[in-house]
């Protein structure tokens, strides 16, 4: 293993700690780490960041749910249709999709870059939410009634973060807060939950059944993984969460640019 690898694997246990603090935005992380450090395809690093965000947040879910802040009702309501969007997105779409999509004169447009381009505008919107920073208001929840929104938003988010490779968890925590009503510790104890279930069931049926996996590689990185978010979730009580929202949004935009460089610049 080489140094460049050596880092690799000090960013997997991040890729735990920042999903256990923030509950989500783990996959912000594994997927430019499996893509530019371990140089994975398009294809297996989104499956395997789904793999490792998936194990890694059913980790950090189990804990929360032990500690009673997950609301089971919005996992049902939410993460059954997002099962179903990111499992058709993995299994159909995916595998679909030709090498090379289309071209302008002789820019050619290659799946990686339509792929890793929306990924890297999905990493600009989670930032720009953080940043933001709106004040959490305490509200009464009903999560018994049924919602549809929480339905079509479950698929729609369920799709996109399959499209991408991704928990999603940057996209569930707000939507649980602004359509379930959720404050921010419950919307991230259920996240973890659902991005277990979604990213779970995605990279088995959508991805394991289709393309050779390197499990040794996979149980390695997720371990380290799990570390991190056992840490993450005890210490997320601690922490001052805006303060670090605000910093990994820093860092989510100069990823973000730095992929879109890597991609449509340099390639």
């Amino acid at each position: 293993m080489d140094i460049i690898e050596f880092f690799g694997f000090v960013g997997a246990f991040f890729i735990g700690l920042i999903m256990g603090v923030l509950g989500g935005g783990g996959s912000i992380l594994a997927v430019p780490i499996l893509a530019y450090i371990f140089h994975f395809d398009e294809k297996i690093a989104t499956a395997y960041s789904l793999c490792i965000v998936g194990s890694t947040g059913l980790i950090g879910g189990i804990r929360q749910a032990l500690q009673k802040m997950v609301d089971w009702k919005v996992v049902f309501q939410f993460g059954f249709p997002a099962v179903i969007g990111i499992t058709m997105v993995r299994a159909f779409l995916i595998p679909a999709l030709p090498s090379e999509l289309f071209s302008i004169g002789d820019f050619f447009v290659t799946r990686r870059m339509a792929m890793f381009g929306l990924f890297a505008f999905l990493m600009v919107f989670a930032a720009i939410s953080m940043l933001k920073g709106k004040k959490e208001v305490e509200i009464e929840h009903n999560s018994s009634k049924f919602n549809p929104v929480l339905l079509i938003q479950g698929f729609l988010i369920g799709g996109l973060t399959g499209m991408v490779g991704a928990g999603g968890g940057f996209l569930i925590v707000p939507a649980l807060m602004m359509v379930a009503k959720l404050n921010m510790r419950e919307a991230s104890a259920t996240s973890l939950v659902i991005i277990a279930i979604n990213s779970l069931i995605g990279f088995f049926i959508g991805d394991a059944l289709h393309i050779k996996i390197d499990w040794a590689f996979l149980s390695i990185f997720i371990g380290i993984s799990m570390l991190g978010i056992l840490v993450g979730t005890y210490i997320n009580k601690f922490l001052p969460i805006k303060f670090l929202k605000r910093t990994f949004a820093i860092f989510i935009i100069l990823m973000a640019i730095f992929m879109f460089i890597e991609e449509f610049i340099i390639q």
